[in-house]
Protein backbone atom coordinates (compact mmCIF):
# COMPACT_ATOMS: atom_id res chain seq x y z
CA UNK A 1 0.00 0.00 0.00
CA UNK A 2 3.04 2.86 0.83
CA UNK A 3 4.28 2.03 -2.93
CA UNK A 4 0.49 2.58 -4.13
CA UNK A 5 0.87 6.12 -2.18
CA UNK A 6 4.32 6.94 -4.09
CA UNK A 7 2.64 5.57 -7.46
CA UNK A 8 0.13 8.36 -7.10
CA UNK A 9 3.03 11.28 -7.36
CA UNK A 10 4.60 9.92 -10.26
CA UNK A 11 1.53 10.06 -12.70
CA UNK A 12 1.80 13.52 -13.37
CA UNK A 13 -2.57 14.46 -13.58
CA UNK A 14 -3.13 11.74 -11.03
CA UNK A 15 -0.62 14.38 -9.19
CA UNK A 16 -2.47 17.39 -9.90
CA UNK A 17 -5.71 15.90 -9.14
CA UNK A 18 -4.40 15.23 -5.74
CA UNK A 19 -2.97 19.35 -4.87
CA UNK A 20 -5.77 20.51 -6.34
CA UNK A 21 -7.87 18.42 -4.29
CA UNK A 22 -6.12 19.59 -0.94
CA UNK A 23 -6.34 22.96 -2.04
CA UNK A 24 -9.93 23.60 -2.26
CA UNK A 25 -10.89 21.46 1.09
CA UNK A 26 -8.04 24.06 2.67
CA UNK A 27 -9.89 26.17 1.68
CA UNK A 28 -13.56 24.93 2.78
CA UNK A 29 -11.56 24.80 6.14
CA UNK A 30 -10.77 27.99 5.95
CA UNK A 31 -13.80 29.33 5.60
CA UNK A 32 -15.75 26.95 8.23
CA UNK A 33 -13.73 28.98 10.74
CA UNK A 34 -14.21 32.44 9.95
CA UNK A 35 -16.70 33.63 11.91
CA UNK A 36 -19.83 35.86 10.35
CA UNK A 37 -19.43 39.52 10.33
CA UNK A 38 -20.64 41.24 13.80
CA UNK A 39 -20.40 37.94 15.60
CA UNK A 40 -18.27 36.64 18.52
CA UNK A 41 -18.40 33.13 18.68
CA UNK A 42 -15.39 32.67 21.65
CA UNK A 43 -18.48 31.83 24.25
CA UNK A 44 -20.29 29.50 21.93
CA UNK A 45 -17.01 27.54 21.17
CA UNK A 46 -16.49 27.00 25.00
CA UNK A 47 -20.22 25.44 25.10
CA UNK A 48 -19.66 23.46 22.46
CA UNK A 49 -17.06 21.54 23.73
CA UNK A 50 -18.82 20.97 26.89
CA UNK A 51 -21.84 19.38 24.55
CA UNK A 52 -19.60 17.65 22.39
CA UNK A 53 -18.00 15.58 25.33
CA UNK A 54 -20.59 15.10 27.37
CA UNK A 55 -23.77 15.24 25.19
CA UNK A 56 -24.71 13.06 22.33
CA UNK A 57 -27.26 12.84 19.60
CA UNK A 58 -29.01 16.44 19.80
CA UNK A 59 -29.76 17.85 16.40
CA UNK A 60 -27.05 20.92 17.13
CA UNK A 61 -24.48 17.94 17.40
CA UNK A 62 -25.57 16.61 14.23
CA UNK A 63 -25.98 19.76 11.92
CA UNK A 64 -22.02 20.93 13.65
CA UNK A 65 -21.08 17.65 12.86
CA UNK A 66 -22.02 18.16 9.16
CA UNK A 67 -20.85 21.12 8.59
CA UNK A 68 -17.30 20.09 9.81
CA UNK A 69 -17.61 22.38 13.08
CA UNK A 70 -18.63 25.47 10.82
CA UNK A 71 -21.79 26.11 13.21
CA UNK A 72 -20.04 25.91 16.48
CA UNK A 73 -17.76 29.04 15.09
CA UNK A 74 -20.68 31.26 13.49
CA UNK A 75 -18.88 30.49 10.76
CA UNK A 76 -19.44 31.79 6.38
CA UNK A 77 -20.18 28.34 5.81
CA UNK A 78 -22.12 27.71 8.97
CA UNK A 79 -24.78 25.87 6.67
CA UNK A 80 -21.96 23.69 4.81
CA UNK A 81 -22.94 21.41 1.86
CA UNK A 82 -26.34 20.88 3.64
CA UNK A 83 -28.86 22.85 1.77
CA UNK A 84 -27.40 21.34 -1.34
CA UNK A 85 -27.74 17.72 -0.35
CA UNK A 86 -30.80 18.17 0.92
CA UNK A 87 -32.30 20.07 -2.41
CA UNK A 88 -30.45 17.03 -4.29
CA UNK A 89 -32.34 14.34 -1.65
CA UNK A 90 -35.54 16.53 -2.18
CA UNK A 91 -35.32 16.07 -6.33
CA UNK A 92 -34.58 12.64 -6.26
CA UNK A 93 -38.16 11.71 -4.11
CA UNK A 94 -39.81 13.83 -5.99
CA UNK A 95 -38.06 12.43 -9.37
CA UNK A 96 -39.54 9.29 -8.27
CA UNK A 97 -43.12 10.67 -7.24
CA UNK A 98 -43.21 13.24 -10.53
CA UNK A 99 -43.95 11.75 -13.20
CA UNK A 100 -42.78 14.62 -15.62
CA UNK A 101 -39.43 14.74 -13.35
CA UNK A 102 -39.40 11.15 -14.31
CA UNK A 103 -39.53 11.69 -17.98
CA UNK A 104 -36.97 14.41 -17.54
CA UNK A 105 -34.47 11.99 -15.91
CA UNK A 106 -34.96 9.44 -19.08
CA UNK A 107 -33.51 12.27 -21.47
CA UNK A 108 -29.90 11.35 -20.69
CA UNK A 109 -27.28 14.00 -19.63
CA UNK A 110 -29.51 17.03 -20.85
CA UNK A 111 -32.44 15.98 -18.48
CA UNK A 112 -29.77 15.09 -15.77
CA UNK A 113 -28.34 18.74 -16.47
CA UNK A 114 -31.76 20.33 -15.92
CA UNK A 115 -32.20 18.48 -12.47
CA UNK A 116 -28.99 19.67 -11.38
CA UNK A 117 -30.33 23.03 -12.37
CA UNK A 118 -33.34 23.02 -10.19
CA UNK A 119 -31.33 21.48 -7.15
CA UNK A 120 -29.24 24.61 -7.30
CA UNK A 121 -32.04 26.33 -7.41
CA UNK A 122 -33.73 24.73 -4.68
CA UNK A 123 -30.29 25.32 -3.36
CA UNK A 124 -30.47 29.02 -2.79
CA UNK A 125 -33.69 29.15 -1.59
CA UNK A 126 -32.81 26.85 1.77
CA UNK A 127 -29.79 28.82 1.80
CA UNK A 128 -31.88 31.82 2.81
CA UNK A 129 -34.46 30.48 4.72
CA UNK A 130 -31.63 28.44 6.80
CA UNK A 131 -29.85 31.93 6.46
CA UNK A 132 -32.71 34.00 8.49
CA UNK A 133 -32.89 31.36 10.88
CA UNK A 134 -29.42 30.97 11.80
CA UNK A 135 -29.44 34.90 12.19
CA UNK A 136 -32.06 34.84 14.54
CA UNK A 137 -30.19 32.26 16.60
CA UNK A 138 -27.20 34.37 16.74
CA UNK A 139 -29.28 37.10 18.09
CA UNK A 140 -31.30 34.87 20.47
CA UNK A 141 -28.39 31.79 21.26
CA UNK A 142 -30.93 30.09 24.32
CA UNK A 143 -33.34 29.26 22.13
CA UNK A 144 -31.30 27.39 20.04
CA UNK A 145 -28.47 26.00 22.19
CA UNK A 146 -30.19 25.26 25.47
CA UNK A 147 -28.48 26.02 29.10
CA UNK A 148 -26.08 28.66 26.70
CA UNK A 149 -26.07 32.11 28.40
CA UNK A 150 -23.71 34.26 26.36
CA UNK A 151 -24.26 36.67 24.36
CA UNK A 152 -23.23 36.43 20.39
CA UNK A 153 -24.62 39.04 18.21
CA UNK A 154 -22.73 42.59 19.22
CA UNK A 155 -25.63 45.02 17.28
CA UNK A 156 -28.33 42.43 16.76
CA UNK A 157 -30.82 43.96 14.04
CA UNK A 158 -32.55 43.71 10.60
CA UNK A 159 -29.36 44.82 9.21
CA UNK A 160 -27.16 42.03 10.99
CA UNK A 161 -29.95 39.66 9.72
CA UNK A 162 -29.71 40.70 6.22
CA UNK A 163 -25.85 40.77 6.29
CA UNK A 164 -25.41 37.27 7.82
CA UNK A 165 -28.30 35.45 5.13
CA UNK A 166 -26.00 36.62 2.32
CA UNK A 167 -22.93 35.95 4.08
CA UNK A 168 -24.12 32.43 4.78
CA UNK A 169 -26.05 32.05 1.57
CA UNK A 170 -22.68 33.44 -0.50
CA UNK A 171 -20.70 30.96 1.60
CA UNK A 172 -22.79 27.86 0.80
CA UNK A 173 -22.80 28.69 -2.88
CA UNK A 174 -18.73 28.73 -2.58
CA UNK A 175 -18.83 25.66 -0.98
CA UNK A 176 -20.90 24.30 -3.23
CA UNK A 177 -19.16 25.61 -6.21
CA UNK A 178 -15.87 23.68 -4.21
CA UNK A 179 -17.09 20.45 -4.01
CA UNK A 180 -18.47 21.02 -7.78
CA UNK A 181 -14.84 21.80 -8.57
CA UNK A 182 -13.15 18.63 -6.51
CA UNK A 183 -15.62 16.22 -8.20
CA UNK A 184 -14.78 17.79 -11.61
CA UNK A 185 -10.92 18.24 -11.29
CA UNK A 186 -9.93 16.47 -8.38
CA UNK A 187 -10.35 13.18 -7.06
CA UNK A 188 -13.43 11.88 -4.82
CA UNK A 189 -17.20 13.14 -4.92
CA UNK A 190 -16.59 16.85 -3.92
CA UNK A 191 -19.41 17.26 -1.84
CA UNK A 192 -18.98 13.97 0.25
CA UNK A 193 -15.31 15.06 0.63
CA UNK A 194 -16.22 18.14 2.12
CA UNK A 195 -18.33 16.02 5.04
CA UNK A 196 -15.96 13.81 5.35
CA UNK A 197 -12.74 16.13 5.85
CA UNK A 198 -15.05 17.91 8.37
CA UNK A 199 -16.00 14.72 10.12
CA UNK A 200 -12.27 14.17 10.35
CA UNK A 201 -11.59 17.31 11.94
CA UNK A 202 -12.88 16.46 14.96
CA UNK A 203 -10.59 13.30 15.48
CA UNK A 204 -7.80 14.83 17.53
CA UNK A 205 -10.56 16.49 20.17
CA UNK A 206 -11.53 12.85 19.96
CA UNK A 207 -8.14 11.42 20.89
CA UNK A 208 -7.53 13.88 23.72
CA UNK A 209 -10.73 13.10 25.42
CA UNK A 210 -10.19 9.66 25.33
CA UNK A 211 -6.59 10.30 26.23
CA UNK A 212 -7.93 12.14 29.88
CA UNK A 213 -9.54 9.12 30.26
CA UNK A 214 -6.50 6.84 30.63
CA UNK A 215 -4.18 9.28 31.83
CA UNK A 216 -4.49 11.70 34.66
CA UNK A 217 -6.63 13.08 36.92
CA UNK A 218 -9.98 12.56 35.27
CA UNK A 219 -8.63 8.64 34.39
CA UNK A 220 -10.89 6.29 35.02
CA UNK A 221 -9.95 3.36 32.60
CA UNK A 222 -6.84 0.60 32.65
CA UNK A 223 -5.67 -0.84 29.72
CA UNK A 224 -8.06 -3.83 29.41
CA UNK A 225 -10.22 -0.92 28.68
CA UNK A 226 -7.36 0.63 25.35
CA UNK A 227 -7.54 -3.45 24.47
CA UNK A 228 -11.30 -3.44 24.33
CA UNK A 229 -11.97 -0.07 22.22
CA UNK A 230 -9.05 -0.87 19.95
CA UNK A 231 -10.41 -4.39 19.50
CA UNK A 232 -13.78 -3.27 18.81
CA UNK A 233 -12.16 0.00 16.51
CA UNK A 234 -10.75 -2.55 13.87
CA UNK A 235 -13.55 -5.04 13.95
CA UNK A 236 -16.45 -2.24 13.68
CA UNK A 237 -14.61 -0.69 10.62
CA UNK A 238 -13.29 -4.41 9.28
CA UNK A 239 -17.61 -4.68 9.36
CA UNK A 240 -18.62 -1.29 7.83
CA UNK A 241 -16.24 -1.78 5.23
CA UNK A 242 -17.09 -5.50 4.46
CA UNK A 243 -21.30 -4.29 4.27
CA UNK A 244 -20.19 -1.33 2.15
CA UNK A 245 -18.48 -3.36 -0.42
CA UNK A 246 -20.86 -6.65 -0.62
CA UNK A 247 -23.25 -7.22 -2.98
CA UNK A 248 -26.25 -9.52 -4.31
CA UNK A 249 -24.64 -10.93 -7.91
CA UNK A 250 -27.69 -11.56 -10.19
CA UNK A 251 -26.28 -13.34 -13.20
CA UNK A 252 -28.03 -12.09 -16.36
CA UNK A 253 -27.71 -13.55 -20.04
CA UNK A 254 -27.82 -11.96 -23.11
CA UNK A 255 -28.85 -13.12 -26.64
CA UNK A 256 -26.84 -13.14 -29.66
CA UNK A 257 -28.44 -10.62 -32.16
CA UNK A 258 -27.84 -10.07 -36.22
CA UNK A 259 -26.78 -6.89 -36.83
CA UNK A 260 -25.93 -6.29 -40.64
CA UNK A 261 -23.87 -9.17 -41.40
CA UNK A 262 -21.97 -9.19 -38.04
CA UNK A 263 -23.08 -11.37 -34.76
CA UNK A 264 -23.27 -9.17 -31.49
CA UNK A 265 -24.36 -9.32 -27.87
CA UNK A 266 -24.35 -12.87 -26.25
CA UNK A 267 -22.37 -14.16 -22.97
CA UNK A 268 -23.02 -13.66 -19.17
CA UNK A 269 -22.18 -10.96 -16.87
CA UNK A 270 -24.32 -9.95 -13.37
CA UNK A 271 -26.22 -7.47 -11.89
CA UNK A 272 -24.87 -6.12 -8.68
CA UNK A 273 -27.71 -5.26 -5.85
CA UNK A 274 -25.67 -3.22 -2.96
CA UNK A 275 -27.08 -4.88 0.33
CA UNK A 276 -26.51 -1.47 1.89
CA UNK A 277 -28.67 0.67 -0.90
CA UNK A 278 -29.25 3.30 0.80
CA UNK A 279 -26.15 4.28 2.41
CA UNK A 280 -25.98 6.31 5.75
CA UNK A 281 -29.34 8.56 4.81
CA UNK A 282 -31.74 5.97 6.79
CA UNK A 283 -29.62 7.19 10.22
CA UNK A 284 -29.45 10.66 9.35
CA UNK A 285 -33.28 10.51 8.68
CA UNK A 286 -34.20 8.76 11.79
CA UNK A 287 -31.99 10.46 13.88
CA UNK A 288 -33.18 14.08 13.00
CA UNK A 289 -36.91 13.45 12.71
CA UNK A 290 -36.63 11.55 16.37
CA UNK A 291 -35.32 14.37 18.12
CA UNK A 292 -38.45 16.79 17.38
CA UNK A 293 -40.51 14.57 19.83
CA UNK A 294 -38.01 14.73 22.76
CA UNK A 295 -38.30 18.38 22.33
CA UNK A 296 -41.60 19.09 21.89
CA UNK A 297 -42.53 16.79 24.91
CA UNK A 298 -40.03 18.61 26.99
CA UNK A 299 -41.70 22.16 26.40
CA UNK A 300 -44.73 20.74 27.66
CA UNK A 301 -44.93 21.20 31.22
CA UNK A 302 -47.58 17.85 32.36
CA UNK A 303 -45.83 14.95 34.38
CA UNK A 304 -46.81 12.62 31.76
CA UNK A 305 -45.01 14.51 28.26
CA UNK A 306 -42.21 15.44 30.59
CA UNK A 307 -41.40 11.70 31.49
CA UNK A 308 -41.94 10.60 27.58
CA UNK A 309 -39.14 13.47 27.35
CA UNK A 310 -37.17 11.28 29.62
CA UNK A 311 -37.36 8.40 28.08
CA UNK A 312 -37.00 9.70 24.41
CA UNK A 313 -33.58 11.34 25.68
CA UNK A 314 -30.50 9.59 23.94
CA UNK A 315 -29.61 6.00 24.65
CA UNK A 316 -32.85 5.49 26.54
CA UNK A 317 -34.21 2.14 25.63
CA UNK A 318 -37.68 3.52 24.29
CA UNK A 319 -35.33 6.01 21.97
CA UNK A 320 -33.07 3.25 20.98
CA UNK A 321 -36.14 1.21 20.12
CA UNK A 322 -37.87 3.73 17.66
CA UNK A 323 -34.67 4.75 16.73
CA UNK A 324 -33.66 1.01 15.83
CA UNK A 325 -37.45 1.20 13.93
CA UNK A 326 -37.05 3.96 11.79
CA UNK A 327 -33.74 3.17 10.32
CA UNK A 328 -35.63 -0.07 9.25
CA UNK A 329 -38.77 2.35 7.85
CA UNK A 330 -36.22 4.58 5.90
CA UNK A 331 -34.34 1.63 4.89
CA UNK A 332 -37.04 0.46 2.47
CA UNK A 333 -38.58 3.66 2.13
CA UNK A 334 -35.59 4.84 0.14
CA UNK A 335 -35.11 1.24 -1.71
CA UNK A 336 -38.93 2.17 -2.61
CA UNK A 337 -38.02 5.58 -3.82
CA UNK A 338 -34.99 4.89 -5.59
CA UNK A 339 -34.73 1.50 -6.85
CA UNK A 340 -37.37 0.90 -10.26
CA UNK A 341 -37.34 -2.96 -11.18
CA UNK A 342 -40.27 -2.49 -13.35
CA UNK A 343 -37.73 -0.05 -15.73
CA UNK A 344 -34.49 -2.21 -14.63
CA UNK A 345 -36.66 -5.15 -16.12
CA UNK A 346 -37.73 -3.83 -19.36
CA UNK A 347 -34.39 -2.46 -19.96
CA UNK A 348 -33.03 -5.74 -19.90
CA UNK A 349 -35.80 -7.17 -22.11
CA UNK A 350 -34.91 -3.82 -24.21
CA UNK A 351 -31.51 -5.05 -24.88
CA UNK A 352 -31.83 -8.70 -24.96
CA UNK A 353 -31.04 -9.92 -21.56
CA UNK A 354 -32.52 -11.80 -19.17
CA UNK A 355 -31.96 -13.50 -15.63
CA UNK A 356 -31.65 -17.18 -16.01
CA UNK A 357 -34.64 -19.16 -15.33
CA UNK A 358 -37.00 -16.19 -14.97
CA UNK A 359 -39.57 -14.67 -17.66
CA UNK A 360 -38.50 -11.27 -19.08
CA UNK A 361 -40.56 -8.47 -18.31
CA UNK A 362 -42.74 -8.44 -15.52
CA UNK A 363 -41.91 -11.59 -13.71
CA UNK A 364 -37.92 -10.39 -13.61
CA UNK A 365 -39.30 -7.15 -11.67
CA UNK A 366 -41.26 -9.45 -9.44
CA UNK A 367 -38.02 -11.54 -9.12
CA UNK A 368 -35.79 -8.33 -8.57
CA UNK A 369 -38.32 -6.56 -6.08
CA UNK A 370 -38.00 -10.10 -3.77
CA UNK A 371 -34.39 -10.35 -3.98
CA UNK A 372 -33.99 -6.60 -2.98
CA UNK A 373 -36.50 -6.77 -0.14
CA UNK A 374 -34.29 -9.84 1.78
CA UNK A 375 -30.81 -7.78 1.23
CA UNK A 376 -32.30 -4.67 2.54
CA UNK A 377 -34.06 -6.06 5.92
CA UNK A 378 -30.02 -7.81 6.08
CA UNK A 379 -28.59 -4.32 5.32
CA UNK A 380 -31.04 -2.46 7.52
CA UNK A 381 -30.44 -4.64 10.43
CA UNK A 382 -26.75 -3.62 10.06
CA UNK A 383 -27.09 -0.21 10.40
CA UNK A 384 -29.49 -0.33 13.15
CA UNK A 385 -26.41 -2.26 15.18
CA UNK A 386 -24.08 0.28 13.61
CA UNK A 387 -26.26 3.04 14.85
CA UNK A 388 -26.55 2.12 18.14
CA UNK A 389 -23.05 1.44 18.97
CA UNK A 390 -21.94 5.34 19.98
CA UNK A 391 -25.34 5.13 22.05
CA UNK A 392 -24.47 1.76 24.65
CA UNK A 393 -20.54 2.99 24.63
CA UNK A 394 -21.39 6.45 25.33
CA UNK A 395 -24.13 5.53 28.44
CA UNK A 396 -22.68 2.24 29.75
CA UNK A 397 -18.54 2.80 29.78
CA UNK A 398 -19.53 6.43 30.36
CA UNK A 399 -17.45 7.79 27.36
CA UNK A 400 -17.49 11.04 25.49
CA UNK A 401 -20.03 10.67 22.96
CA UNK A 402 -17.76 12.68 20.51
CA UNK A 403 -14.99 9.33 20.76
CA UNK A 404 -18.04 6.92 20.74
CA UNK A 405 -18.71 8.64 17.35
CA UNK A 406 -16.25 7.25 16.02
CA UNK A 407 -16.80 3.68 16.42
CA UNK A 408 -19.91 3.87 14.57
CA UNK A 409 -23.05 5.66 13.81
CA UNK A 410 -23.08 8.64 10.93
CA UNK A 411 -19.45 9.56 11.47
CA UNK A 412 -17.81 6.08 11.01
CA UNK A 413 -19.98 5.42 7.74
CA UNK A 414 -19.52 8.27 6.11
CA UNK A 415 -16.30 7.94 6.68
CA UNK A 416 -15.44 4.40 5.44
CA UNK A 417 -17.49 5.11 2.45
CA UNK A 418 -15.93 7.95 1.15
CA UNK A 419 -12.58 6.59 1.68
CA UNK A 420 -13.50 3.77 -0.39
CA UNK A 421 -15.13 5.73 -3.40
CA UNK A 422 -12.04 7.76 -3.31
CA UNK A 423 -9.42 4.64 -3.15
CA UNK A 424 -11.48 3.15 -6.13
CA UNK A 425 -10.74 6.24 -8.28
CA UNK A 426 -7.42 6.27 -7.35
CA UNK A 427 -6.95 2.67 -8.03
CA UNK A 428 -8.71 3.58 -11.06
CA UNK A 429 -5.95 6.16 -12.41
CA UNK A 430 -3.02 3.47 -11.42
CA UNK A 431 -4.05 0.59 -12.91
CA UNK A 432 -4.88 2.33 -16.15
CA UNK A 433 -1.42 3.70 -16.02
CA UNK A 434 -0.19 0.07 -15.62
CA UNK A 435 0.64 0.76 -11.27
CA UNK A 436 0.13 -1.50 -9.08
CA UNK A 437 -2.66 0.11 -6.69
CA UNK A 438 -3.69 -0.49 -3.44
CA UNK A 439 -5.62 -4.23 -3.92
CA UNK A 440 -2.07 -5.53 -5.44
CA UNK A 441 -2.00 -9.10 -4.00
CA UNK A 442 -6.14 -9.44 -4.89
CA UNK A 443 -5.49 -8.19 -8.50
CA UNK A 444 -2.47 -10.66 -9.60
CA UNK A 445 -4.25 -13.73 -7.89
CA UNK A 446 -7.22 -13.16 -10.42
CA UNK A 447 -4.99 -12.25 -13.29
CA UNK A 448 -3.39 -16.08 -12.80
Amino acid sequence: MFSAFLNCWKIPELRRRILFTLAMVAIARLGANIPCPGVNPTELNQYMERVQQNVGGSIIGLANMLTGGALQQCAVFALGVMPYISASIIMMLMTALIPSLERLKQEGEPGRAKIIQYSRYMTVGLCILQGWLAAKAFEHPGQLFPGFSGILVINPGVAFEILTVITITSGTILLMWIGEQITERGIGNGMSIIITVGIVDRLPRAILFTWRLFVGPESKFNVLHAVFLLVMAVVVTAAVIAVTESQRKIPVQYAKRMVGRKMLGGGQTFMPLKINYSGVMPIIFAQAILLFPAKLFSMLQMPLFQNMSRRLTEGQWLHLALYGLMILFFSYFWVATQFNPLQIADDLKKYGGYVPGIRPGRPTAEYLDHVMTRITLAGALFLTIVAVIPYILSQNMGLPYLTASFFGGTSLLITVGVMLDTMRQVESHLVMRHYDGFLRKGRLRGRR
